[in-house]
């Protein structure tokens, strides 16, 4: 069997085709279209016409890639970006009648909870307690557990694109003044969840998305060329310089340093920042970056063959805590 997974996030929509075999999904194929929604997202985080186009039409050259691949029908999401939007509704009747593709939003916690059942499957039980990092561009991902799922996942709104466009908006030269307030807001609202994570103690620590992935190439982690199974870290006294790097340089030149792509340079202070705060407040010496994230994690679900969480309406914010407590019990059931 071959099933797929359509991603539409901040900077682009990825299409992701894998073979169901052995309880694993054995990578096929992958493709991404860039979108750059962030630039059509006005001051209310409203989404525009243009950034409907833009999905509308990565979407649809998804769908049709994977057919040629012979994938079942992807499942398709959309990460905070459209989630978070004020008119989300909206966007999601758009893009539907336009492609008639459905497209989900899942609850962060749930994203949080499916990245950590990713990780837990690359990293194995050796991993031992395991805590999860996952930065996007619009929230913070935090997760851990002893088991296959997590003990306790939260969704936090200290996502690299948010924190620039709400702290950061002279992001080429940024102040030491803003630079100090960034970091005081995300000290303010991980306090609780970094106490919870020095609590339990994990014996591993991961991070995965692709925030965390450029910042440790530009801390000397070999390249993606080398493929997955190369052993990638993010020590937190690296990070530290490289903030100091990134914050001395305009948007343009962040983008000439080793892993800081184009797209993502702007934000990519903002991430750094929010990486090493985190690290610091949770006592993390070293991340280990792990490759799986919410896609991989979206198919081991589809190959166990539990559909129930992904077939109903999207879930308004106030339920997203219940939502993930149900997606724990059924998953433990």
């Amino acid at each position: 069997m071959r099933i797929s997974v359509v991603d539409v996030g901040s900077n682009t929509v990825r299409l992701a085709v894998a073979d169901a075999r052995n309880g694993a999904p054995l990578p096929v194929h992958t493709a991404k279209r860039r979108v750059r929604l962030s630039e059509e997202v006005g001051g209310d985080r409203r989404l525009g016409p243009r950034a409907v186009e833009r999905i509308a039409e990565a979407v649809a050259d998804a769908y049709e890639e994977a057919e040629r691949w012979g994938s079942d029908e992807p499942f398709a999401f959309a990460t905070a970006i459209v989630r978070d939007a004020p008119n989300r509704d909206e966007v999601l009747r758009a893009v539907e009648d336009r492609t008639g593709t459905r497209l989900r939003v899942l609850p962060g916690e749930v994203e949080a909870e499916l990245t950590f059942l990713a990780a837990r499957r690359w990293m194995g039980w050796r991993a031992g307690p395991l805590g999860v990092l996952d930065i996007g561009g619009g929230t913070l991902e935090v997760a851990f557990g002893r088991g296959r799922l997590p003990d306790f996942a939260i969704s936090l709104p200290l996502g690299a694109r948010r924190l620039t466009r709400e702290h950061l908006p002279g992001a080429d030269a940024p102040t030491e003044a803003e630079l100090k307030e960034l970091r005081r807001h995300v000290r303010h609202q991980l306090r609780d969840v970094a106490a919870r994570v020095r609590w339990e103690g994990p014996v591993t620590m991961t991070a995965t998305s692709r925030t965390f992935t450029q910042l440790a190439r530009l801390c000397g982690a070999p390249a993606g060329r080398h493929g997955p199974f190369v052993d990638r870290a993010l020590t937190r006294k690296a990070l530290r310089t490289a903030v100091g790097e990134l914050a001395s340089l305009p948007a343009a030149r962040r983008a000439e340093l080793p892993g800081i792509s184009a797209p993502r340079a702007t934000q990519s202070l903002a991430g750094a920042l929010v990486g090493h705060t985190a690290m610091k407040l949770m006592d993390i010496r070293e991340l280990t970056i792990c490759p799986w994230a919410i896609r991989e994690g979206i198919l081991l679900r589809r190959i166990e063959g539990d559909m129930e969480w992904w077939s109903g309406e999207p879930v308004p914010a106030r339920q997203q805590p219940a939502a993930a407590a149900k997606l724990r019990l059924a998953a433990q059931v």
